[in-house]
């Protein structure tokens, strides 16, 4: 599917752009940046006044899935962070059981991937059960795909 997002203000701080420019996005590739773009896009999006930016990153969230569904879930966390234009989330360990344990880290991540609408990054406890008395096996999480300890 391409979209094309037309007369937005662009803003990319990697690339040093900053102007109205149109964007057209074939799947998941930018597949050019300009002006006047005329490519008969799937569909087209009046980006007018508004600004286009990178996906935004999110370092500190609180998803609370497992254990707390009551407060949030990873579908929930997930749908408000796209609606805010954030692409990636790192999910803080405050779960039940508390993201501490390879098991957990793993399970985090392949219910972000079932969901599929952003990039969950866990964020495991540095001591077990977050007591702050023993450290949990960083080697194991790391290589479950936690991307930090808090």
């Amino acid at each position: 599917m391409t979209i094309l997002v037309r007369g937005g203000r662009v803003v990319d701080p990697a690339s040093g752009t900053d102007a109205v420019l149109d964007v057209l996005i074939d799947g998941p590739a930018i597949a050019a940046v300009g002006t006047g773009l005329t490519d008969f896009a799937d569909r087209t999006i009046d980006a007018s006044g508004l600004v286009v930016v990178p996906g935004l990153i999110d370092m500190h969230v609180h998803l609370r899935e497992p254990g707390y569904e009551a407060k949030e879930t990873i579908t929930t966390g997930v749908r408000a962070a796209v609606r805010g234009g954030f692409t990636t989330v790192c999910a803080m360990p405050n779960t039940d059981p508390v993201n501490d344990r390879p098991e957990t880290t793993a399970w985090i991540l392949a219910e972000a991937r079932r969901i599929g609408l952003a990039r969950v990054l866990p964020i495991a406890a540095v001591t077990r059960g977050s007591r702050g008395k023993e450290l949990v096996d960083m080697a194991a999480c790391v290589a479950a795909g936690a991307v930090a300890f808090s």
